[in-house]
């Protein structure tokens, strides 16, 4: 199979396809300095909308992660089999000095118990894939789907595939994330985060938005209360947390739309069970995305998994502090629909690497933007 260079997060993207080439023209990019919380811009870049790999098209990005073991990157595709099956991408990331590059080595299907390959959506079977990450114990990965509401009731899923694809297991689910007549998640606003904490004993989910029965959405004029679930391996849950989300950063024109959610959960160090960054991403139309990252800390907060609604109850939510405002970046001249958080490796300064990623939704007017940041 080969490979695909994509040279350059700060200089250049270079794309060699099975089939075809395709290149973005070279930019030249200036790393801006620390914000007041330590955190920098390394670089950014932006991939041909469309762009073909190993029969693929590369898009929907929703999920990153880095293993610190093997040095490997993946990539997870929301498509819900709609142009190939559901699948993701394998990578070799190189943070040299001034030059970041990215090389995709694989298209790996998803597979289901019976080793076929997800139907598209609206059959019954498919899924919707957002989140994926390294099992720190085990060579599997784990990843999660939002399941649907419109179309054949479907519940959220975290699920477990070997490296080659192959459907490895299933985590049982929290009862009051089912998607029930009249209560459990809205459409599209199901388990986008997924994290290992605690040295990969505990599995962490986070919803995008709050359940039915736990008030609105967020608007621009209050945010909301959405819920982190905390199970251990063989899906006892073990806590639940209410997480404040901002109100949206704009209002919509009239006859717009506009919303904020929780599109990514990481452990901020995988030995820890309490401390995590919330990528939070809002969109207005006509205004754009604002994506910010929030570190938070569970200890204090209220276990809520027996409270059967957050509207109007008085619940003790997570601790929350804002880690980096992607703005605040005179350098990122676009910010995307960011959906993939991971920590890569630690740079000689000692800084560690955060590395965000887009899903385009395979629009031309949108595009998959990939994000290097230096975290003190």
């Amino acid at each position: 199979m080969t490979s695909k260079r994509l040279a350059g997060l700060c200089t250049a993207v270079l794309l060699v396809s099975t089939a075809a080439s395709a290149s973005a023209a070279p930019r030249t990019f200036e790393a801006s300095g620390p914000t007041e919380t330590g955190v920098r811009l390394l670089g950014a870049t932006a991939l041909p909308h469309g762009l073909r790999y190993d029969g693929t098209t590369v898009g929907g990005l929703s999920g990153i992660d880095y293993d610190p073991r093997s040095g490997n990157w993946v990539l997870i595709s929301d498509d819900r089999s709609r142009k190939q099956p559901a699948r993701f991408y394998t990578a070799d990331i190189d943070m040299g000095a001034g030059d970041i590059g990215i090389e995709l080595t694989d298209t790996v299907p998803l597979r289901r118990p019976d080793g076929t390959v997800y139907p598209p959506s609206g059959t019954g079977g498919s899924v919707d894939p957002e989140a994926i990450r390294f099992d720190p114990r085990s060579q599997d990965l784990w990843w999660s789907s939002e399941g649907e509401r419109a179309e054949h009731r479907r519940d959220p899923a975290i699920l477990r595939t070997e490296r080659d694809g192959s459907f490895a297991g299933r985590l049982p689910l929290a009862s009051n994330l089912r998607m029930r007549e009249h209560t459990g998640p809205r459409r599209n606003e199901t388990l986008e985060g997924l994290t290992f904490a605690a040295g990969g004993s505990l599995v962490v989910g986070s919803m995008e938005g709050p359940l039915i029965q736990d008030g609105a959405a967020p608007t621009a004029e209050h945010g909301a209360l959405g819920r982190i679930t905390v199970q251990n391996r063989s899906g006892q849950v073990l806590s639940q947390y209410a997480y404040p989300m901002d109100p949206v950063f704009a209002s919509p024109p009239k006859g717009g739309s506009a919303n904020n959610g929780v599109s990514e959960i990481l452990a901020v160090n995988r030995g820890n069970p309490f401390r995590y960054l919330v990528l939070e991403r809002s969109y207005v139309s006509g205004v754009g995305n604002s994506i910010r990252i929030h570190r938070i800390d569970t200890r204090g907060a209220d276990d809520v998994r027996a409270v059967d609604s957050l509207r109007g109850t008085e619940v003790q939510p997570v601790r929350k502090e804002l880690l980096v405002d992607l703005s605040e970046f005179e350098g990122l001249s676009t910010i995307d629909n960011i959906e993939g958080m991971t920590w890569g490796p630690r740079l000689p300064s000692g800084e560690r690497t955060l590395v965000l990623v887009s899903d385009d939704n395979f629009s031309a007017s949108q595009t998959t933007q990939i994000i290097a940041l230096a975290v003190r």
